[in-house]
């Protein structure tokens, strides 16, 4: 039987013709967005039917769908964070002390188009992890795992029984970081076969949701995630720093008084990692700075997010306010 989840995703936009027609988007906008992406669009139905009609500036409509600011190559590069110099195997890296990060899938429940691994070779042939879970085995210096991807819940409930069920069995392995933006999406995805292979862990699991925008969040997204904070799971939220989507300090406000209220802790914003064709989402690192202090001074301090950058090689991301 098909899970509620899968059957929903086939109903994502995969087409631009679709979404812009879906959106009655005038032809005179319609130029504005780009034909032929190298990116592929993906948007769920759920996020494309918050999206502003007929309207460019719609803060989920730049997250993700393209436009022709894309065709500017002048801004950063292919690989920024340089992650392929981190591989220890063909899924499994690790960039700092004590962790170690599983490229579990290339598929997501939407593709953002600032997203930072959009160019990453993932590994498609090999299935499975066992050369990533043997690599784990035998170093003891690793006690956090954290699964990433793509998004590991586009991975199937047996897929991600299996995987947990061999990192219980590594017993210097103390706690599974999950990265996931697909609740934003989908949050039938939090079914009770998930919930179930939450519940089994014996390790101590945080759950770290990716959410930029208040229009992300709706009443139902929230409730399938109390569900997990129910099985005693720290819920903590990332976001990005984006231009035209979220700097300004009301919007950033809301988020975090948005997640707070449900229970869920603001944890970074990122600073934008400078990913090629991505220019026109870049917030100088000032404005953050700016923002960040706003909220400190309109938050409690657990309400505040740290503000970061990633800089490769260097051993935590780098605090900038």
């Amino acid at each position: 039987m098909i899970p509620l989840w899968r059957q929903i995703q086939k109903n994502n936009f995969t087409k631009l013709g679709p979404l812009l027609d879906f959106l009655e988007m005038v032809p005179e906008k319609r130029s504005q967005v780009l034909a032929h992406p190298t990116f592929v669009l993906n948007v769920p139905f759920r996020l494309a039917a918050k999206m502003e009609k007929n309207s460019l500036q719609d803060p989920l409509f730049k997250q993700f769908v393209p436009l022709k600011e894309e065709l500017d190559t002048s801004f950063g590069s292919t690989e920024p964070l340089q992650d392929q110099t981190f591989r220890r195997s063909k899924k499994l890296l690790q960039k700092y002390r004590g962790r170690a990060l599983f490229v579990t899938t290339g598929a997501c429940a939407m593709n953002c188009r600032f997203c930072f691994r959009q160019n990453f070779p993932y590994e498609t042939e090999e299935k499975g992890f066992q050369q990533e879970l043997a690599v784990l085995a035998l170093d003891a210096s690793i006690s956090e795992v954290i699964l990433s991807g793509g998004d590991p819940l586009s991975l199937s409930d047996r897929e991600l029984a299996s995987l947990f069920q061999e990192l219980d069995k590594i017993p210097h392995i103390r706690r599974i970081r999950f990265h996931t933006r697909f609740p934003i999406g989908i949050p039938e995805r939090i079914d009770a076969a998930f919930l179930e292979i939450l519940q089994n862990c014996s390790k101590q699991i945080v759950f770290i949701l990716h959410c930029n925008h208040p229009k992300e969040l709706d009443e139902e997204i929230l409730a399938n995630l109390k569900k997990i904070q129910k099985l005693g799971i720290p819920l903590l939220n990332q976001s990005v720093l984006l231009k035209g989507v979220n700097d300004e300090e009301g919007v950033l406000l809301t988020l975090s008084e948005t997640l707070v209220n449900a229970g869920i802790l603001p944890y970074y914003l990122h600073l934008h990692d400078p990913v090629q064709r991505t220019g026109h989402f870049d917030v100088p690192e000032e404005r953050g700075q700016e923002l960040v202090r706003f909220l400190q001074e309109n938050l409690s301090g657990y309400g505040v997010p740290h503000l970061v950058r990633e800089e490769p090689g260097k051993p935590s991301k780098t605090f900038k306010g």
